[in-house]
């Protein structure tokens, strides 16, 4: 009955406390199959103390964590077949070969053992470990022991996956493997990766869950995060003469926010202009045309995007401010 669920993972009213200190305070999320959630944070913001939760690793104080639709307090054994984690500090067996590793791990996680053969070579190409198969774990370096742990977190292919900070101590090219090797779980694995590398997590996951202080302070994609925190458009105009001349051409559009232009024109008589408004479509080539109709001398429009980490800082300043406005009793 549990497998029917629609949801992977689903979080209601989740507190952790430690010597009567919230760690967690009142999460409450859903992560659909197949679905990959990016899960961030400030450091000491709680995730790592919300997904040992998640593991059955550590027991909640108050709420209610299902994985497949399984209570995680009264179905350990059944938790533990369906979630891969991998800890920040995931802990390896120096002395062992990788291949043995991963067959000691496949056999403890009930992988049969006509599969678990080609699924280990499997493993080792996706994360591109065939040429380490018999080193031993102890003498590798720092990257490589972080994707010996995401090949044993996917070896079983649990329906969920849970890593915290799995891109740690790789190098830009490694990075862009373990991005492509997340990005081919979606549809078949739900996926929740914490991370403070943010362009990283913009282009690998569906949807980001940001926390402060405990607390969810925003979630959704990052394009609709950008529209509830930021709610407005930049467009920076590249264009000769007085920013006062933009105001009939800015007639027929919805009332920008602003109008800012540099000081100073660059030696060619140019200069930028900052146009800010509450509209979401996209009027760069409105806006060119409304320009040129007016004999406006235009080099280039780009329209400004705020990127995650700008999200990220906005949100969590969000929350510090609310804290700071309570009144101290």
């Amino acid at each position: 009955m549990p497998e029917s669920s629609p949801n992977a993972i689903e979080v209601t009213n989740l507190v952790k406390t430690f010597a009567g200190v919230a760690a967690v305070n009142d999460i409450s999320f859903t992560l659909a199959r197949g679905e990959i959630l990016g899960f961030l944070g400030p450091n000491g913001a709680g995730k790592s103390t919300t997904m040992r939760i998640l593991t059955g690793y550590l027991p909640a104080t108050s709420g209610h964590v299902r994985i497949c639709g399984f209570p995680v307090t009264t179905h350990p054994d059944e938790i533990k077949r369906r979630i891969g984690y991998m800890p920040e500090n995931n802990p390896l067996p120096e002395d062992m070969r990788v291949s043995e590793y991963l067959y000691f791990r496949g056999r403890l996680k009930e992988v049969p053992r006509r599969k678990l053969g080609p699924r280990i070579d499997e493993v080792l190409e996706l994360c591109d470990l065939k040429r380490m198969r018999h080193r031993i774990i102890g003498k590798l370096s720092k990257g490589y022991r972080q994707r010996v742990g995401i090949a044993e977190t996917i070896l079983a292919e649990p329906p969920v996956i849970i890593m915290d900070e799995p891109t740690i101590g790789l190098d830009p090219h490694q990075i862009l493997i373990v991005r492509d090797l997340i990005g081919s779980l979606r549809g078949r694995m739900a996926v929740i990766i914490s991370s403070h590398i943010l362009p990283e997590i913009e282009v690998t996951c569906d949807r980001v869950m940001i926390i402060n202080q405990g607390r969810v302070v925003a979630q959704g994609t990052p394009a609709a995060l950008r529209r509830e925190i930021f709610g407005h458009s930049t467009y920076i105009v590249e264009m000769a003469g007085e920013a006062s001349s933009l105001t009939g051409a800015l007639a027929g559009f919805e009332p920008f926010l602003s109008v800012a232009a540099e000081a100073e024109a660059d030696p060619s008589g140019f200069r930028n202009v900052t146009l800010t408004t509450q509209s979401e479509a996209e009027l760069g080539e409105p806006l060119l045309r409304a320009m040129l109709g007016r004999g406006l001398r235009v080099r280039a429009i780009s329209r400004q995007h705020p990127t995650l980490e700008d999200v990220f800082l906005a949100a969590t300043r969000r929350s510090w401010d609310t804290v700071d406005a309570k009144p101290q009793k």
